[in-house]
């Protein structure tokens, strides 16, 4: 059986480490003074999440079929369109509105996760 890939909006945090669009907008989150995170508890953040993230090194092509109303949600779509992962996981409902027009990869959000996860276990 094969692993599931995904991508994780922001708000679920490991999609950050998949592109330099997607670590950029962790850091900027992550910065957020709600969160009150110190540079040092940012960078023990992402040094925490390297280990379980891949790497998309390619310029990110821009999706003309679908647009997310916030720009920022927007490299997520695309990443997981280009990288042509299982499942586009977000708390945004920017981009879980579109979950009718994609088919792959799925757009869940984070509660909908495991219930996906253990119905499509066998790979």
């Amino acid at each position: 059986m094969s692993p599931r890939r995904v991508v994780l909006n922001t708000n679920v945090l490991l999609s950050a480490l998949l592109s330099e669009a997607t670590t950029r907008e962790l850091i900027r989150v992550l910065a957020y003074p709600k969160f009150r995170l110190t540079a040092l508890e940012i960078e023990c953040i992402l040094e925490d999440l390297l280990p379980w993230s891949e790497t998309w090194d390619q310029p990110i092509p821009k999706t003309s079929a679908l647009s997310v109303r916030d720009p920022n949600d927007q490299p997520f779509l695309d990443l997981a369109l280009a990288a042509g992962v299982d499942a586009l996981v977000s708390g945004e409902q920017d981009l879980l509105v579109l979950a009718p027009h994609v088919e792959r990869p799925r757009l869940l959000s984070p509660a909908d996760l495991e219930l996906w996860l253990a119905q499509n276990q066998g790979g």
